[in-house]
């Protein structure tokens, strides 16, 4: 018997739960944080089964709620009749979108990667010629700049805090969501210099920095925390996808891996050269949790930028 990848297999249980009217059309998917709930997977596992349903049609993006079963979502009783037309009369295929272009783009890039996104994959996706595709985008990188655009204008940020400290908290907690539902991102928003032009993109830029407006911090100072925060989280995020990779391409747990791996470093560490790295191992250092590690890092940035505001002050 073939075994499903564990994003198919979640994508396979969704999709059962939609055909039998579980979930209807217009209600709320199960969220990303909800599947690895239920599921005990990776986020970016998670991403990808919702993903395979958006491929499909069973699912849409809807901003401020989340991921719904579409409107075709649920097959009806009896089928509506066709419209009567004479036999010979030509049939038109329906008008292709530049939102449905990106929509399949966004889906292929969540589910498989950006390594993977090709305008000949999202052809074949659409049941189009490449060329087609080019009536509604002039490539690759303008696909790409449309997606992250989309990407970063599911969720909205809301009212930005009275304090800054909190603003900082939120923006940064909601960048890495972002980046948990669709891993590519890190990638096409990595560099600082050549920054994503997008309203979208732009406008979380511009929400962080009316988080720090009340502050004593020069117009350069606020750039640059922004963009350290930026730094710190695309640097995680990033990791998350590497991890989630590395998973899938050796079919191993993160505790498996340590299982075959520790006897190397116990040789490495037996002549006694690290004593501060065996101390910290025996300790249960080795257990970490990305999760963990982003809050703890998150507050000691945070309580840098909080001294820095303080010394600005006096």
């Amino acid at each position: 018997m073939t075994t499903l990848p564990p994003y198919l297999a979640i994508a396979a249980e969704l999709r059962r739960r939609v055909r039998l009217g579980e979930l209807a059309p217009g209600d709320r998917l199960p969220s990303t944080r909800a599947i690895t709930r239920e599921w005990g997977v990776a986020m970016a596992t998670a991403t990808k089964a919702l993903a395979v349903l958006r491929q499909e049609g069973l699912a849409r993006p809807e901003p401020g709620v989340g991921t719904v079963v579409t409107a075709g979502g649920r097959a009806p009783a009896r089928p509506a009749p066709a419209p009567s037309a004479p036999p010979d009369a030509p049939r038109s295929p329906p008008a292709l979108t530049r939102g449905e272009v990106v929509t399949a783009a966004l889906g292929l890039a969540d589910a498989e990667g950006l390594h993977a996104l090709t305008m000949r994959r999202v052809a074949t996706i659409l049941g189009v010629s490449t060329m087609t595709l080019y009536r509604h985008v002039a490539g690759k990188a303008e696909l790409v700049r449309l997606m992250t655009d989309v990407a970063c204008g599911e969720v909205p940020l809301g009212p930005v805090p009275a304090h800054w400290r909190t603003g900082l908290e939120r923006g940064a907690r909601w960048l890495r969501d972002v980046y948990a539902r669709h891993p590519w991102l890190t990638h096409t928003m990595a560099s600082f210099t050549r920054p994503v032009a997008t309203p979208n993109a732009m406008a979380y830029t511009e929400w962080v920095l009316r988080a720090l407006r009340g502050t004593p911090l020069t117009p350069t100072q606020k750039l640059h925390t922004h963009l350290a925060i930026l730094a710190y989280i695309q640097g995680l995020s990033m990791a998350d996808d590497m991890e989630e990779q590395a998973r899938q391409d050796s079919g191993i747990s993160d505790s498996e891996w340590m299982e075959q791996n520790e006897p190397r470093f116990d040789a490495i560490q037996s002549a006694g050269s690290y004593p501060e790295l065996a101390s910290v191992a025996s300790g249960g250092g080795y257990g970490l949790d990305l999760r963990t590690l982003f809050e703890f890092g998150l507050g000691r940035t945070l309580d840098g930028i909080a001294s820095m505001i303080d010394e600005t002050s006096g």
